[in-house]
């Protein structure tokens, strides 16, 4: 989810509750602590744990990348990983040709076949956009075998087309090599641990109320990311790994954020009417409209693709349009 979808939730949650209604109606700051706690885990992540990351090799490829260097010198990573039995940390940078100019790759791991292959792509803008006749000619495609039994936990395929390029973590698990994106993303800061020190954090400095909605903010946040691939890290410092998500959605998906931001405000404003002193809101027919439409409506649309579409998608393709979303957002 967005940073926006997650704010709103927590904000969202904290109306729930009259007290922490009333203490808003009086002045009081206590329900803007459940939308603080909803963007937190991501905000911890982005603008601090991402610069704490030691990585053993980082890959440049310079203003004209070498598809078969890139190939080889991750391959050798992967190798030593599960030669050594010592996890490899890689960055793979980004190529910035000019201020909003950038050349664009992408990387796949299959573990079918046992190769990691790198593809240079065209010319791209920030926004994406790609500039015509810009497509290397040769060299824009080298394969690279790995020789060791590879599982990836995210996706086989990543796009590299602006800002920071991708970290991975290879790391020897059992018979097979672990593929694992952004490594230093949802570990300590997206615990259900980490969640309640927050709310109590927050109950000793500012009261109860303070304390349950900003720890509600955050294990809502964590909840919602569940839904989608890279999962979370529940009980750390308890336990280590990301427990896997569900795959029901992707942090980039636009109905998903439309829907969860359009219903966070519909019951917002559902509990401040209905916790005033008159309120006037009708209550079966405003939450029929506010919720029940949007839903309803936007089941059917989910049908209709489906039905229309006759084409397999492939899921690791789905989880491409993620990269961006989930190197740079800065808070979601």
């Amino acid at each position: 989810m967005k940073g926006i979808a997650h704010f709103a939730t927590g904000a969202a949650l904290a109306t729930f509750f009259p007290a922490v209604v009333q203490a808003g109606a009086e002045g009081s700051l206590v329900p803007v602590l459940g939308a603080i706690g909803g963007i937190l885990p991501d905000t911890l992540d982005f603008r601090f744990a991402r610069y704490f990351e030691a990585y053993d090799l980082e890959i440049d490829p310079g203003p004209e990348p070498d598809a078969a260097a890139m190939a080889e010198a991750l391959a050798e990573a992967m190798r030593r990983a599960y030669t050594s039995g010592r996890d490899q940390a890689v960055m793979v940078h980004s190529v910035r040709l000019g201020v909003d100019l950038w050349r664009s790759y992408a990387l796949r791991f299959d573990p079918e076949a046992g190769e990691v292959s790198v593809r240079v792509g065209p010319l791209v803008n920030t926004g994406g956009v790609i500039y015509p006749g810009s497509e290397p000619e040769v060299g824009a495609e080298a394969r690279c075998e790995v020789g060791v039994p590879l599982e990836s936990t995210y996706s086989e395929a990543y796009e590299v087309a602006g800002f920071s390029g991708p970290s991975f973590r290879f790391a020897r698990e059992g018979e097979r090599l672990a593929v694992h994106f952004l490594d230093w993303h949802r570990r300590w800061s997206h615990s259900l641990v980490v969640a309640a020190g927050l709310g109590l954090f927050c109950g000793l400095l500012w009261g109860p109320w303070a304390g349950l909605v900003a720890g509600l903010g955050a294990a809502a946040h964590i909840l919602e990311d569940q839904l989608g691939h890279m999962g979370s890290n529940f009980f750390w410092p308890f336990t280590r790994g990301r427990v896997p998500g569900l795959g029901l959605l992707h942090s980039g998906d636009v109905l998903p954020n439309f829907l969860t931001v359009w219903t966070s405000v519909a019951l917002i404003l559902f509990n401040l009417d209905r916790f005033s002193a008159h309120p006037w809101l009708p209550y079966p027919g405003f939450l029929l409209g506010a919720l029940g439409l949007p839903w309803g409506l936007s089941g059917l649309f989910g049908l209709w693709r489906r039905f229309a579409s006759s084409k397999k998608i492939d899921k690791s393709a789905l989880r491409e349009g993620d990269l961006v979303a989930d190197t740079e957002r800065p808070a979601s």
